[in-house]
C-alpha cells in the first residue's frame, strides 16, 4: 500500500536538481532550527487542508535540525534510485493511495499502477490533499479496509 508515493525521479537532470535542492533545504534546516522548519513545512500549500490536530506538530518537533538534515541528505527523492523499471517484479497486490487534490501524487499513482501491471490499482480519497490519511482518516481507513477485505488481507 503506497500513499503519495513515487518509484523515484527517473530524469537524471532533474535527479540532480532535486539532489541540490534537498541539501539546501538541508542546511536551511540546520539554519532556522526545528521549530521554525516545521513551521515552514507544515505551511506549505502542499498541507493547507491539514487539521492542526493532524499535523503532529509536537511530534515533528521532537526531531533534532541535525537528524532531519542528515535525513534528507541521505534518503531524500533526489537520492533515491529510480524503481520504475522493477515496478513489473511486484507480483503481490499494490494499492497507490492519493488524495484528490494532491494533483501531482495522483498522477505519480496512475504511473506506478501502469508500470506495475493488473496486480495494482489507484484509489483516490475524496477531498483530501497529500497527507490524505491525515486529513480524511475515515475515508482513508475505509477505502483501505475494502481494498483489503477484496483481496482477502
Amino acid at each position: 500500500v503506497l500513499l503519495g508515493a513515487t518509484a523515484g525521479i527517473d530524469d537524471d537532470e532533474a535527479r540532480r536538481e532535486r539532489r541540490a535542492a534537498d541539501d539546501r533545504l538541508a542546511g536551511r534546516i540546520e539554519e532556522i532550527g526545528t521549530e521554525r522548519f516545521v513551521d515552514e513545512w507544515l505551511g506549505q500549500p502542499l498541507f493547507a487542508d491539514l487539521p492542526d490536530d493532524a499535523a503532529c506538530r509536537a511530534e515533528r518537533l521532537e526531531n533534532s535540525a541535525e537528524g532531519l538534515a542528515r535525513s534528507l541528505r541521505a534518503t531524500g527523492t533526489g537520492t533515491q534510485v529510480p524503481l520504475w523499471d522493477r515496478l513489473t517484479e511486484l507480483t503481490m497486490p499494490v494499492l497507490a493511495m492519493a488524495g484528490e487534490r494532491d494533483q501531482k501524487f495522483r498522477a505519480e499513482a496512475a504511473r506506478i499502477v501502469a508500470a506495475t501491471g493488473t496486480n495494482a490499482e489507484t484509489v483516490v480519497v475524496p477531498d483530501a490533499g497529500h497527507a490524505a490519511h491525515l486529513e480524511r482518516p475515515e475515508a482513508f481507513v475505509a477505502l483501505l479496509r475494502g481494498w483489503l477485505a477484496r483481496h482477502g488481507l
